[in-house]
Formats: structure tokens, C-alpha cells, sequence
């Protein structure tokens, strides 16, 4: 069973930045695609960013391109997020995710990070 465990979450203040990180006890991350959703208090979960197995390509969310960027590396079976230039709205708690497909719904994910944004 795949497990993942994210870590980097905790309160920013708009304007800032901060680094998620997501460790997945996998035999290999080589079939999966990985990324990122979130989850508001009160909202639907969304999804954030997400990279490919081979040649990867990523994707972002509307909101958070040009301000988040995703990365991932097989040896190490990690991916993190990047996510500069926070606004209150980015306030959520972010899960780490694998998926048979970027676009398809995740076949599991992590606890949970906290990531509060505000002054």
C-alpha cells in the first residue's frame, strides 16, 4: 500500500513563501503521476498542480500559476511544491496525491498539510 506523508505547512503571511514536501513509500514512483489538491474550510477539495511520469509535463490551477511550481524527483520518491507570492486565498490544507493520470482522480493521498495564510 502507498502511503505518502507531506510536510512543510504552517502559517505565512501574504506576499510569502513556503516549500511543501511529500515522501511516498512506493516501490517506485516510475508509474505514477504525483501532485498536489487542496482543501478549504467550507469548499469543494481543488486541484493545485500536477507532474507527469515521463517527460514530465506539469499543470497548474488557474490561481496558482506563475506562483507555484511542482517538481519531482524518482530516486528520492519525492515531490514538492513551491509556492511563492501566497495570498489568503491560497489558506487550505494540501494534500500530496498520486494518480494513474494527471487529470484523473487520485488513487491516494496523504494526510494532509495545514498551509494558514494571514497577518
Amino acid at each position: 500500500q502507498v502511503q505518502l506523508v507531506e510536510s512543510g505547512g504552517g502559517l505565512v503571511q501574504p506576499g510569502g513563501s513556503l516549500r511543501l514536501s511529500c515522501e511516498v513509500s512506493a516501490y517506485t514512483l516510475d508509474y505514477y503521476a504525483i501532485g498536489w489538491f487542496r482543501q478549504a474550510p467550507g469548499k469543494e477539495r481543488e486541484g493545485v498542480s500536477c507532474i507527469s511520469v515521463s517527460t514530465p509535463s506539469t499543470w497548474y490551477e488557474t490561481s496558482v500559476k506563475d506562483r507555484f511550481t511542482i517538481s519531482r524527483n524518482n530516486a528520492r520518491k519525492r515531490v514538492s511544491l513551491q509556492m511563492n507570492s501566497l495570498l489568503q486565498e491560497d489558506t487550505a490544507v494540501y494534500y500530496c496525491a498520486i494518480y494513474a493520470q494527471c487529470g484523473r482522480e487520485a488513487v491516494g493521498w496523504g494526510q494532509g498539510t495545514q498551509v494558514p495564510v494571514s497577518s
